[in-house]
């Protein structure tokens, strides 16, 4: 993780620099969250191409292990019966929850369901051949919802199929949290503040990020350009795919 109040004095240090602004603590959360999610989604663009070129052999410099260390802190791999919390089942269609940004595998039981598209998935359900079954299973994926089908429909016994789900998960919202001091906003750790769940790593970029929004949003050409020269440099340091 990375200390959003570390993030915040960071920002707001090179944004006074020189009396070039100030970034109110609701500003600093907005661009904080954009921040955040500009360089997650990232991960999966450079993932992608990463993949289409050749790594190399060493174990801390190979850029895609690099990737998905970073991303490693998103997975999660979650079994349950299908009454989950925070997860409705209607006729075996399951809602996926806002949390999820990417399904991985889905299983019921121990037997990985097969992903097909809604029309290859209904004419296999119906067909004598390909029927699903318990141990061979399938499914399709429509937006946020995932349907599973098992023997010959899409029901199941709530009771007797357990349905494992791996996948990445959002970042969590970021919030700074403060209380008013003599007009001032002083930090304050409580239940309500959130951390960056982004790798440590990060925190440059974060800074260089946030600092580049608040200068657009602000109309504050220099603090843009700091911002962006900054953020420039940051990816000019870091390993090339």
């Amino acid at each position: 993780m990375v200390s959003i109040d570390t993030v915040y004095q960071k920002v707001l240090a090179l944004a006074n620099k020189e009396q070039r602004g100030y970034i109110t603590p609701q500003d600093f959360n907005l661009f904080a969250n954009q921040a955040q999610m500009e360089i997650f989604e990232q991960y999966f663009y450079d993932i992608n191409k990463g993949n289409k070129a050749s790594g190399n052999n060493t174990e801390y410099s190979d850029v895609l292990s690099l990737l998905e260390e970073k991303i490693r802190l998103f997975e999660v791999e979650r079994g349950n019966n299908w009454a989950i919390a925070n997860m409705t089942v209607v006729s075996g269609y399951i809602t996926i929850p806002e949390v999820i940004y990417r399904l991985g595998d889905v299983r019921i039981g121990s037997n990985q369901v097969e992903m097909l598209t809604s029309k290859k998935f209904d004419a296999a359900r119906f067909s004598p051949l390909t029927a699903p079954t318990l141990t061979r299973p399938i499914g399709y994926a429509i937006s946020r919802g995932l349907t599973i089908s098992v023997g010959l429909g899409i029901s199941v016994t709530p009771t007797s199929h357990p349905i494992n789900l791996s996948y990445i998960k959002k970042p969590e919202k970021v919030n700074w949290t403060y209380v008013v001091i003599n007009k001032q906003a002083m930090y304050d750790a409580n239940p309500s503040t959130q951390d960056f769940e982004l790798h440590p790593s990060e925190e440059n970029q974060l800074v260089n990020k946030i600092l580049k929004l608040a200068g657009i949003s602000n109309e504050q050409p220099d603090i843009t350009r700091a911002g962006a020269g900054m953020d420039q440099l940051t990816t000019q340091q870091q390993p090339k795919i």
